[in-house]
């Protein structure tokens, strides 16, 4: 199964240094019954985009509590066995930015990942207003939620892992 971790660059360099993200369990997003009940399409190429995006979504809340990172929606894109997958399903059904959201049991060795999604530098401006509007945006704060949609206008860019040295801070 394909699971999307979302992290900051900042993680992403501990990550790097470790050899895994961790400690489990990990919050991810993959393609869940309620993503794909929600997302009405049968498409799993549009599917795991929509949970990469909820990836990216929570890694604004990341970026928000680590002021230290730069600025850029980090995902790294792994392939798991089905069975180190928790399906969390009442935290699914909460509300749409859990659409998606599992737990990974286990570690998750960086060397093993299909990718890495990050944000290019012309993106660092409306990311860091998206983090400072994300808690208010929670709260149910329109002009927020427009802050951080803003956020999503910036098509995260692909990484091979073997890049993964010249992204860090």
């Amino acid at each position: 199964m394909r699971v999307y971790v979302p992290t900051t660059l900042n993680g992403l360099a501990a990550a790097h240094a470790a050899g895994q993200l961790g400690p489990a369990p990990l919050r991810a997003y993959a393609v869940t019954p309620a993503l794909r009940e929600w997302y009405l399409s049968d498409d799993i190429e549009e599917l795991e985009y929509a949970a990469l995006v909820r990836a990216a979504q929570s890694s604004l809340r990341l970026l928000a509590a680590d002021a230290k990172a730069p600025r850029r929606r980090t995902v790294v894109a792994l392939d798991v066995p089905d069975k180190a997958v928790l399906l969390d399903t009442g935290a699914e059904y909460q509300d749409q930015a859990s659409l998606g959201l599992v737990r990974l049991a286990d570690p998750a060795v960086l060397a093993k990942a299909a990718a890495v999604h990050v944000d290019g530098a012309d993106a660092e401006e409306d990311v860091a207003a998206a983090t400072a509007a994300v808690e208010a945006a929670d709260r149910g704060d329109d002009d927020a939620r427009f802050t951080v949609d803003g956020a999503e206008d910036h098509e995260l860019l692909w990484y091979a892992t073997q890049e993964i040295p010249t992204l860090l801070p």
